[in-house]
């Protein structure tokens, strides 16, 4: 099985968000799983970090953060050299899928939800 150590973009606190629950069901997964978000705390066992952290051998990156504030992260997501970004819903971006493209990394615009639970992630 190829490794699939996933980044959250947009990790939340609050139970009801699906970063929140993306990040539950990750973890049940055995996915090893690291997350960014605005405040500190922890989901399922994972620390949520506030600072763009340098990680390796990152599979996936699952976004959580709406099209207008994903510039900021442009530089910081393709340096990490992911296989693939997931573009979940509300979080689509064409600019930013055609700088992926660029870099040759794929992405796809999907629910990491969806994935997980039909065992297509």
């Amino acid at each position: 099985m190829r490794e699939k150590k996933t980044l959250v973009i947009g990790a939340s606190l609050k139970p009801d968000r699906y970063s929140y629950k993306a990040i539950n069901m990750l973890v049940s997964n055995n996915i090893e799983t690291k997350a960014y978000g605005l405040r500190e705390g922890e989901i399922a066992g994972i620390e949520i970090d506030t600072e763009l952290l340098p990680y390796s051998h990152i599979d996936t990156v699952s976004l959580y953060v709406n099209k207008n504030r994903q510039p900021d992260l442009y530089n910081y997501i393709i340096s990490l050299k992911p296989k693939r970004v997931i573009f979940n819903p509300g979080t689509e971006n064409t600019e930013f899928q055609e700088l992926l493209l660029k870099e040759n990394i794929a992405f796809e615009e999907a629910c990491t939800l969806v994935l997980l639970s039909t065992k297509q992630y």
